[in-house]
């Protein structure tokens, strides 16, 4: 069983909670599972632990939140690393970040059965209906994070900065930004996702010639930019963006299109992102010249 000690418990004749709200991030989520151990909630089947900006009230369900406890989420997860491996505990962040309704209560679910059963691979059995959701859960996260990998579409700003916006389907930018980190250590750069209101920001100046810079957390940028990035796109930008929105239209060979297998590589969601797939005013000119 998980070792904790009790630090609160509930009144004789006192309701207990079936949903357990726990603030939106991995250590708030690790302390919701710290406290439903401690109160010996773990074997109620009616138990969630749900998200607190993801719970609608209810007439019925008794609820209660959580406040994250960074020594209660380091003991639950040095428990967890000694159950689940590495490799586990990848499987529980990427599903955390996959942000699917009821993923804090799978998550849980999936952790109480580690519990349970200590010296089983708990990750490879598939029978069981939480972590076979949690491994497909994971796979499409995994996609999602190759997809940003390739898609991403830097824009050069006049003030030295490269600057894409995403919105994936995932919260994937805990994932990325290590491979663009990298590969992109001697530029200024910042990935923004405008669904989550939080980005990423590289600055080269604090690397040094062995260890890249860390990654920085930004959280307010100016909306103007967000909703025009062009108003502050640099001279060589306008330039590039043209000449590779020509470049994509004239290799463009008309008999061999398939609208199909094409949006299957590459989905319609994330061409309103991408250079190329912006029409240039002259397009139909520069087809009709071929």
């Amino acid at each position: 069983m998980l070792e904790l000690t009790p630090n609160t418990a509930y009144p004789v004749g006192q309701l207990t909670p079936s949903i357990v709200l726990y603030e939106p991030s991995f250590e708030g989520w690790l302390s919701a599972v710290f406290y439903v151990y401690v109160n010996k909630l773990q074997n109620d089947e009616a138990l969630r632990l749900i998200a607190q900006d993801c719970y609608v009230p209810s007439l019925i369900a008794q609820a209660t939140s959580v406040v994250p406890n960074e020594e209660n989420a380091e003991r639950v997860l040095v428990k967890l690393n000694q159950l689940l491996g590495r490799s586990g505990m990848r499987n529980l962040l990427w599903g955390f970040l996959s942000e699917k309704d009821d993923i804090g209560t799978t998550l849980f679910q999936v952790v109480k059965y580690a519990i349970d059963y200590p010296s089983r691979y708990v990750m490879q059995d598939l029978g069981n209906l939480n972590i076979l959701e949690l491994v497909q859960t994971v796979k499409s996260v995994g996609r999602e994070k190759h997809r940003m990998e390739a898609f991403v579409r830097f824009e050069h700003t006049t003030s030295d900065i490269y600057f894409a916006r995403v919105e994936p389907d995932f919260n994937v930018l805990p994932l990325i930004g290590e491979h663009f980190r990298q590969r992109y250590q001697d530029q200024h750069w910042a990935i923004y996702d405008l669904a989550r209101g939080y980005g990423i920001y590289y600055d080269k100046s604090q690397s040094t010639p062995t260890r890249p810079a860390a990654l920085q957390t930004i959280t307010e940028l100016d909306d103007a930019v967000l909703r025009n990035p062009a108003s502050i796109h640099s001279e060589d930008e306008q330039r590039y963006q043209k000449f590779w929105q020509g470049y994509f239209t004239n290799v463009n060979i008309k008999e061999r299109k398939n609208p199909r297998l094409h949006r299957q590589y590459l989905p319609q969601r994330y061409w309103k992102y991408l250079s190329e797939k912006q029409i240039l005013p002259n397009a139909e000119h520069l087809q009709k010249r071929r």
